[in-house]
C-alpha cells in the first residue's frame, strides 16, 4: 500500500511541478505591489483548464502526504510524548573524568619555554 501511495506522491509531484510551469502570469509584478483588478484571480478570472488540474494535483499531493505519513509511522512509539513524560525519561549526566596518572591533570601541565640564545633579543 505505501508503495502506491508513494507513486502517486511522485507523480503528483511531478505533474504539479510541471502544470505550475506552463502556467503564465496575468499581471506580472503590477499585482505584487498593489497593482490590478480589484478581484482576487485578476481580471479573467479563475477560469482555465490549467488552474483546475493544478488544484486537483495540488489536492492530491496534500492527501497522498497525510496517507504516506499515517501509513509510515512505526507502531513502537509510546502514545506520550517527552514533554508529557517529564524528568522521569531523563538520564544523570556523565561523571566527571579522572584525573591523568600521576595525580596532574592536563590542564594543569606547563611546558617549559627555553631561554634565549647568548646575544639573542626578544
Amino acid at each position: 500500500m505505501t508503495t502506491l501511495v508513494l507513486t502517486i506522491h511522485i507523480l503528483a509531484c511531478v505533474f504539479l511541478i510541471l502544470f505550475v510551469l506552463l502556467q503564465s502570469g496575468q499581471e506580472g509584478m503590477g499585482v505584487i505591489f498593489g497593482g490590478g483588478s480589484g478581484s482576487v484571480f485578476g481580471s479573467t478570472g479563475a477560469g482555465g483548464i490549467l488552474v483546475r488540474v493544478t488544484a486537483v494535483l495540488a489536492t492530491i499531493f496534500l492527501v497522498t502526504s497525510l496517507a504516506y505519513n499515517v501509513l509510515t509511522k512505526p507502531s513502537n512509539l509510546s502514545e506520550s510524548s517527552l514533554m508529557q513524560q517529564g524528568a522521569a525519561g531523563m538520564t544523570a549526566p556523565a561523571p566527571a573524568q579522572a584525573p591523568a596518572p600521576g595525580g596532574v591533570s592536563f590542564q594543569e601541565q606547563t611546558l617549559p619555554v627555553p631561554a634565549p640564545a647568548a646575544g639573542e633579543t626578544k
